[in-house]
């Protein structure tokens, strides 16, 4: 049997992953690293940072539990050269290792990165497909090809077909695919939330805490009150927590906003899946189980599954597919610098602020937080694409390329065209007044359309549709909305145009150079 170097990354932290299937316990090495130019490509959240670490390090101390050679680099380890190339081709030299064998990572620049060690290497590479995910990027392509457009609802309902899902033979339960229209409920006065697991930190994650706080102190985020899981066994109970607790009550809330109230029915398991702690299947199961014991209702757990095995799955489709190309697009071409204040939170708009404090918390907001709030600013504000797609990368635990940014790129800018998205996600201050109480404690006015009482938001969304008419002319999506613009006086236009420029003009651009 060949020696062979197995390298694992920090997203692919799940025992059945394609590079271990096969691992030789006598004469295989499982090399994990920690570096550098992985942690601040772009300037990630001291939290982001302090999971994968700790989520690494645990994993590793499992593997070696079961009798596995695990080198495992260390970020201060004096000999780390802080690249993968750099480590991968050292302890190839330093092994003898006569073949390395790789999962595809979930990155572009990583696997040119990876195909590119053959020619560095005097020994084989074998990148292998990742097995975890439900729809591999062949089969996405076959099922895209010849297809006019790519809908996520007819990738969906294939995918429930396939892997046998809320089914009643060929037909979905409950009569229909969808019930997202019971699933955009605001949350009623008084209503309780459950509390979600919290998982203290041990020896292993406290040292990962005091190594992050002085190797990246400027970076974005707080290291406060550290409690995500980092073990596989920590993210089944967080599972588990969510389920009993709070998936019956998930679909209706699952687009309302609260202040002081980040996690609200939310599951928070994105993190450990996406890192691979849990898998998508048995996240989807439990799910499904606990619609058919008359534990939670269909609306709840199909607008759950939905998110998993619709929507993660087909952006993920569509990074592959498009990649690398589809990051260049900016059909509406949009040229704006990021404001600073999505890394000081500093505005005396109070959506934005509540949701940019959170995430500085807790590396975490929820879909609609960042979609219609942070992302619909960005959208009406006409930010330059790639500049809100790194902040996202940066700031969320969960973020990784192939799920950022087709949902930033596609559904947040609108950057494809509306290849990804059938409409922009435009929307005025109504839409955030109506799903959360954040409008209560602003200073702007969210019924006032014009002046300098009055909210952003409303004169961004109509500043918007005038600046990209003749290109939202052309959806039928937008026809009523255009219909309404069209009709709009020219007094009227003018002043919207008008309180815009006043607004965005005074917005100061962030200068990447500064400490967050």
């Amino acid at each position: 049997m060949p020696r062979t170097l197995r390298l694992i990354l920090g997203d692919q932290l799940s025992r059945s992953i394609s590079s271990l299937i096969d691992v030789n316990i006598v004469t295989d090495t499982i090399l994990m690293v920690e570096v550098i130019e992985e942690a601040t490509y772009v300037r990630h959240h001291k939290k982001k940072i302090t999971f994968l670490f700790s989520a690494m390090r645990h994993f590793a101390e499992e593997l070696r539990q079961e009798g596995l050679n695990v080198v495992y680099v260390k970020l201060d380890n004096p000999e780390n050269t802080n690249s993968f190339s750099g480590e991968v081709f050292r302890h190839v030299d330093d092994l003898k290792s006569e073949k390395v064998v790789v999962t595809e990572p979930g990155e572009w620049r990583v696997l040119e990165m990876m195909r590119s060690w053959q020619k560095g290497l005097l020994v084989p590479v074998e990148v292998r497909e990742d097995g975890r995910f439900l729809c591999s990027s062949d089969r996405f392509a076959s099922w895209a090809e010849n297809r006019k457009s790519l809908r996520m609802e007819y990738f969906y309902r294939e995918m429930r077909h396939e892997h046998q899902i809320l089914l009643q033979g060929d037909q979905p339960v409950g009569g229909q695919w969808n019930f997202d229209q019971e699933n955009r409920n605001a949350l009623p006065p008084g209503i309780d939330v459950p509390d979600h697991p919290s998982f203290p930190p041990d020896e292993i994650t406290d040292q990962v805490i005091k190594l992050v706080a002085t190797r990246f102190s400027q970076h974005f985020g707080s290291l406060d009150n550290f409690d995500m899981p980092v073990t596989r066994a920590q993210a089944l109970n967080a599972l588990d927590a969510f389920i009993q607790e709070r998936l019956p009550s998930f679909g209706q809330y699952q687009d309302a906003m609260k202040q002081g109230e980040p996690k609200l029915f939310h599951s928070m398991v994105s993190a450990a899946l996406n890192s691979g702690l849990l898998l998508p299947l048995e996240i989807i199961k439990a799910a499904e189980m606990a619609y058919h014991s008359g534990h939670a209702p269909l609306n709840c757990v199909e607008g759950f599954i939905r998110q998993i095995l619709g929507w993660r799955e087909y952006v993920r489709g569509i990074y592959w597919l498009k990649m690398p190309d589809y990051a260049q697009t900016n059909a509406l071409n949009a040229t704006r610098l990021l404001p600073d204040f999505y890394w000081t939170g500093d505005t005396d708009m109070n959506c934005m602020r509540q949701v940019i404090e959170e995430t500085r918390q807790n590396a975490h907001a929820h879909h609609i937080q960042r979609l219609m709030v942070t992302g619909n600013f960005a959208l009406l504000a006409s930010i330059e694409p790639a500049q809100i797609e790194e902040w996202y990368l940066a700031v969320y635990a969960d973020a990784y390329e192939w799920v950022e940014l087709p949902n930033t790129h596609g559904m947040v800018c609108y950057a494809d065209g509306g290849f990804l998205a059938s409409k922009p996600y435009a929307a005025s201050g109504a839409y955030i007044d109506r799903m959360s109480d954040y409008c209560k404690s602003c200073r702007y006015k969210v019924k006032q359309k014009a002046g300098v009482e009055a909210c952003p938001f409303n004169y961004l969304y109509w500043n918007f549709l005038m600046n990209n008419e003749e290109i939202l002319k052309k959806n039928q999506r937008m026809s009523v909305i255009m219909g309404n613009l069209g009709r709009m006086t020219i007094m009227r236009k003018q002043e919207i145009k008008d309180d815009a420029s006043r607004f965005l003009e005074a917005l100061t651009p962030w200068e990447p150079t500064k400490s967050l």
